[in-house]
């Protein structure tokens, strides 16, 4: 009974609050590739998510041992591929120091492409996601220049035109532990597959200021600034992200940012299914918003939105998705890509 009445509250919120369907769809994101259907960030996952629709793909990078940009998730390896299993690796287990919290396992800095070649990829929620974790074993670990490839390769097959939408994964502790510069090495791939240019369909993106004050020196490419739900940039100890989300605090970003993609819950208020105003404070500055992450399973919902089935089934998300186009949001990340694009189709009707 309390489910229903707080669903019908949201529900009366969505009909008042939601303009008709936006006169241009926003960017469809696919957070990690197609990664409810398919091991994230393989090259299954990429490919699934562009022939489902999306308008970009979003590789994490980290960084190898002989200076590879490859799609991981994390540095720490052991959640997306076979590595605890492989006895050949096990002297290569550490407990390292990541941005303050003490992480176990193997990391992606400690081994060269070649042996990260020998590993496959698994799904990391495979309790969420059972089907997905099916295709656990047969995807290799890819780098962003074969990412790239494929994105050229699927544009020449179907006309469209595909961005890529890439992470750096903790650049300033590449740099201070390992001596590793990432932004030296975007730099380099980027410039290498001409995609260093104000209209190159990319955004790089990183939860850190200095990283992308570096690579606004240097490239043209557009760069987003990642903000998380609580906290502040590693690299800027004394910032927090609740006053760079400022008026004052966005007025500063849009002098090496071109947009930021803030947490989901920055945008909508989680209780209410209202927008913030940031979305309209992004705006004044010149920033695109691009939220994360739009997921459809119940272990990743509001309570509010779950339904039955446990954490694999399928919640109320219509509800939640369609509150967070109404934040008129420039695009989203999106997990569950097809569905994404089902409900534009169903609201343009």
């Amino acid at each position: 009974m309390v489910r229903s009445i707080i669903l019908s509250a949201l529900a009366a919120a969505l009909v008042v609050t939601s303009p008709a369907f936006a006169q241009a769809d926003p960017l469809i994101i696919a957070h990690r590739g197609s990664s409810g259907e398919r091991p994230e960030h393989t090259l299954a996952a990429y490919e699934l998510a562009i022939d489902q629709g999306a308008d970009y793909i979003e590789p994490d990078l980290v960084v190898t041992k002989d200076l590879a940009l490859v799609a991981r998730h994390e540095n720490e390896l052991s959640g997306t591929t076979d590595v605890a299993s492989r006895e050949e690796f096990e002297d290569r287990r550490r407990t390292k120091n990541v941005e303050g919290r003490q992480v176990a396992g193997w990391f992606s800095e400690d081994f060269t492409l070649a042996e990260l070649r020998t590993l496959r990829a698994r799904e990391r929620v495979g309790n969420i996601r059972p089907a997905s974790a099916t295709y656990n074993g047969l995807y290799q670990v890819p780098t962003f220049a074969e990412i790239v490839q494929l994105v050229r390769a699927k544009e020449a097959e179907t006309g469209r035109e595909i961005g890529i939408y890439p992470e750096l994964k903790h650049p300033t502790l590449m740099l201070e532990q390992e001596g590793i510069d990432m932004i030296d090495l975007m730099v380099r791939e980027l410039r290498s597959a001409d995609l260093d240019g104000a209209d190159a369909r990319v955004f790089v993106q990183i939860f850190e200021v200095g990283p992308l004050q570096r690579l606004n020196a240097r490239v043209d490419t557009p760069l987003v600034l990642l903000i998380s739900s609580e906290g502040g940039p590693y690299d800027e100890p004394e910032m927090r992200w609740s006053d760079i989300l400022t008026p004052s605090g966005l007025e500063e970003v849009a002098q090496y940012a071109d947009g930021i993609g803030p947490w989901l819950g920055h945008v909508l208020d989680p209780q209410t299914m209202q927008p913030t105003a940031l979305v309209a404070d992004a705006h004044a500055q010149g920033l695109r918003v691009h939220p994360w992450t739009l997921r459809k399973e119940n272990g990743f919902l509001p309570a509010s939105l779950q339904g039955e089935g446990g954490p694999s089934a399928d919640g109320q998300y219509k509800m939640l998705w369609r509150a967070a186009i109404a934040t008129g949001a420039d695009g989203f990340f999106v997990d569950n890509v097809a569905e994404f694009v089902a409900m534009l189709g169903e609201d343009a009707e």
